[in-house]
């Protein structure tokens, strides 16, 4: 059945949107749908502050400000139920620590050469490293060393400090501070500690934690891994795990 509007809601909205008010905003005032508003205001030129282009950039900014806020109170929602759920858990045992450090090395350790190596530029995944290197093994503290890769804006005394207290390595184990050329042309985010380099020197111990990792990768996917087109190094170790399963 169609609705008939009273002559007096109408005028209203013609007097809204001779007001600059928009379709929305007089739908939304009078209770009436948006299709019946601009049959009504159509005979009507187009508001003004529709053709300013400063004021759609307000527009575009509140809106961008709104998703903003949006999106930081999703992910600190996400923040808390994560940091929850990792609280209840009471004691993590050895095995699963082993798991963890295996998996990193994996991910981010040096595959080749004599020594364990570990390098990144994010302090809380370094100090997990050395921290579960030290909890999982019988650790010689005397075989640490440690490099720095700096940027020319880095206050390297301050760094090297900042690394050797985090880490809980003395400063005599850091070697020569590796500086990069500065490229004017060239821009990249700054950080604060630059890149660093951590190795323990025990080849033994290297191959140790890789085949824990690709024994554990293969278990959790159910399936040997096989990977053809890998260089010689790491078929080198896929036969050495392949072996062990």
């Amino acid at each position: 059945m169609r609705i008939v509007w009273q002559d007096e809601i109408k005028l209203r909205a013609v007097k809204l949107r001779r007001e600059g008010r928009s379709l929305g905003e007089i739908m939304k005032e009078l209770g009436v749908p948006r299709t019946t508003v601009f049959e009504w205001v159509k005979p009507l030129p187009r508001p003004e502050r529709f053709n300013n282009r400063e004021w759609i950039k307000s527009i575009q900014s509140m809106a961008v400000a709104a998703l903003k806020k949006e999106k930081i109170q999703r992910f600190e929602k996400i923040r808390n139920e994560s940091w929850g759920e990792v609280g209840k858990i009471e004691d993590i045992a050895l095995e699963v620590k082993k798991m963890v450090l295996a998996i990193l090395y994996w991910s981010e350790g040096s595959k080749t050469g004599s020594t364990v190596g570990f390098v990144n530029v994010d302090p809380r995944m370094c100090l997990l490293f050395v921290t579960l290197l030290r909890s999982c093994y019988q650790i010689d503290e005397r075989k640490w060393r440690v490099r720095l890769h700096l940027h020319y804006y880095h206050k390297s005394s301050e760094i090297v400090r900042y690394w050797s207290g985090l880490l809980e390595i003395p400063i005599s184990k850091f070697g020569k501070i590796y500086w990069k050329k500065r490229n004017k042309e060239k821009t990249f985010r700054r950080n604060f500690g630059g890149i660093c380099t951590i190795r323990y020197n025990d080849i033994n111990l290297k191959e140790r934690i890789l085949q824990y990792g690709y024994a554990l990768g293969e278990r959790l996917v159910g399936k040997r891994i096989i990977v053809p087109a890998a260089p010689v190094a790491q078929w080198t170790e896929r036969v050495f795990a392949e072996d062990k399963i």
